[in-house]
C-alpha cells in the first residue's frame, strides 16, 4: 500500500461507550467526510443498540474485542467511565488501531504506566481527550507563548471552580472514591494546559494541600491547592475546587490563568461571567437534568454546547481534528498518551504531597504514588 493510500483511507470508527461524551463524538464523526464505517459498543445492550439505530451505525456489539476485530475498523474512541479505560485501550492497541481515549489514561498510576508502555511498544497513534486544548483562547495563548511573546515564562497561576453537580455524579460511579480526587479527575485539565504552555520546562518538585468537608461523605476531597517548581526555577501555582454548590451559575466549571514572563504577561479569563442568563423557568444542568437552576454562565460546559441541532465548541473541533489526523496523517495539538500519563503522575504527586504534608520530588515511581 502506498503512503498516500495508507494515510487517506476511509476511517472505520469503533466507538466504545455510548454515554453523553461518546454519543456526542459519534454524532460529530458522522459529519466527517472521510468516515467510511461506524461500529458501536456498549455493555448495556438495550441502551447501546438504541443509540446504534439512532446514529445509523453499521455494527453493534456488547463486546469491544469483537468490534475491534471488524475488518473495517481502524480507529477507536474509548468513551467509557473513567475507571474502565484500561482494558479497551490495551485491546485497541493490540489490534493496531489509532486511539482516542477520554482522560485520564487510567485512574491508577501503575495501570497508566502499563498502558503507556503498551502503546509505545505497539507504535499505535494514541491521544487523550484533553478537550480544553481546543478552546480557541487556549490555542492562541499557546501560540503566543511558543513564539516568545512573553519572553521566558517565570510564573503561572491558575484557578478552577467546578459545580458539584458534575463532580458528585463522577465520584458516585467510582469503585474507589478516594482515587477520584479533584486534581486527578478535574484539575488535570488545567494542569495539562499549564504544562502544555510550559512544554520546554521540567517539573522537579510539588507541594500541595487539600481539604475535605462537603465531598467527605462521598469519600473524596473538596479542593487541592498545589505549587509546582520547575528545574529552571519557574513556579506554577494552581488550585481546583469541585465542591461549589448546585446553585453556582457555572454549569460545570470556570478557569482563570495569569502567565508572567520576562518580557510580557498574559491573562486568560475563562469564567464565562460575560454571558449570564437568569430565568424564572429554570434550566437543566448538563450532568443531572433533573436538577434545575435559574442562573447560568452560558458556555461554561467545557466540551461546548448544542445549538440548532448541532454540537459546537471544543469537543467538535477536537473530534473532527482527530479524525483528520487518522485520515490524513495530519499534525494536531492533541495531548499524547505520554502527556496523559505525565498529567496523572503529577496529579497523584499533588495528592501524595497533601497526604504527607511535605514536598514531593520528581520524577517519582507509580508504585510510590499508589502505596
Amino acid at each position: 500500500m502506498s503512503e498516500e493510500t495508507k494515510t487517506h483511507q476511509p476511517v472505520g470508527l469503533a466507538l466504545v461507550g455510548c454515554g453523553m461524551i461518546g454519543r456526542t463524538r459519534a454524532q460529530i464523526a458522522r459529519e466527517f467526510g472521510g468516515l467510511g464505517w461506524l461500529g458501536v459498543c456498549d455493555h448495556n445492550e438495550e441502551f447501546g443498540k438504541a443509540f446504534a439505530e439512532e446514529i445509523k451505525a453499521d455494527f453493534f456489539t456488547t463486546d469491544y474485542r469483537e468490534l475491534f476485530d471488524c475488518p473495517e475498523a481502524n480507529a477507536v474512541i474509548v468513551a467509557t467511565d473513567e475507571k474502565n479505560h484500561v482494558e479497551p485501550v490495551l485491546a485497541a492497541a493490540e489490534a493496531g488501531h489509532a486511539i482516542m481515549v477520554e482522560k485520564p489514561l487510567a485512574v491508577d498510576a501503575r495501570e497508566s504506566a502499563k498502558v503507556l508502555k503498551t502503546l509505545q511498544s505497539t507504535g499505535v497513534d494514541a491521544v487523550v481527550g484533553y478537550t480544553r486544548r481546543f478552546l480557541r483562547r487556549f490555542l492562541t495563548a499557546r501560540e503566543r507563548i511558543m513564539t516568545g511573546q512573553l519572553g521566558d515564562v517565570t510564573s503561572m497561576t491558575t484557578r478552577a471552580f467546578m459545580n458539584r453537580i458534575a463532580s458528585s455524579a463522577i465520584v458516585k460511579r467510582a469503585d474507589d472514591a478516594a482515587k477520584f480526587t479533584p486534581m486527578v479527575i478535574a484539575g488535570t485539565h488545567t494542569l495539562d494546559l499549564s504544562l502544555w504552555f510550559l512544554e520546554e520546562k521540567k517539573p522537579v518538585q510539588i507541594y500541595a494541600s487539600s481539604v475535605s468537608k462537603t465531598m467527605a461523605p462521598l469519600g473524596t476531597k473538596d479542593a487541592t491547592f498545589g505549587i509546582v517548581t520547575f528545574e529552571d526555577g519557574t513556579i506554577l501555582s494552581m488550585s481546583i475546587n469541585w465542591a461549589l454548590p448546585e446553585i453556582w451559575p457555572g454549569s460545570v466549571c470556570s478557569n482563570e490563568f495569569g502567565i508572567v514572563g520576562t518580557e510580557g504577561v498574559l491573562t486568560i479569563d475563562d469564567t464565562h461571567r460575560d454571558q449570564v442568563l437568569a430565568t424564572e423557568k429554570g434550566q437543566p444542568a448538563g450532568y443531572t437534568p433533573d436538577i434545575k437552576r435559574n442562573v447560568d454562565f452560558l458556555e461554561s460546559y467545557p466540551a461546548g454546547d448544542f445549538a440548532f441541532g448541532q454540537h459546537w465548541g471544543p469537543i467538535r473541533d477536537e473530534t473532527l481534528t482527530w479524525l483528520s489526523r487518522v485520515h490524513s496523517d495530519r499534525d494536531t495539538p492533541h495531548a499524547t498518551a505520554a502527556d496523559g500519563h505525565r498529567n496523572l503522575i503529577i496529579s497523584k504527586a499533588m495528592d501524595l504531597s497533601a497526604r504527607r504534608g511535605e514536598a514531593v520530588r520528581l520524577p517519582i515511581e507509580p508504585e510510590e504514588l499508589e502505596d
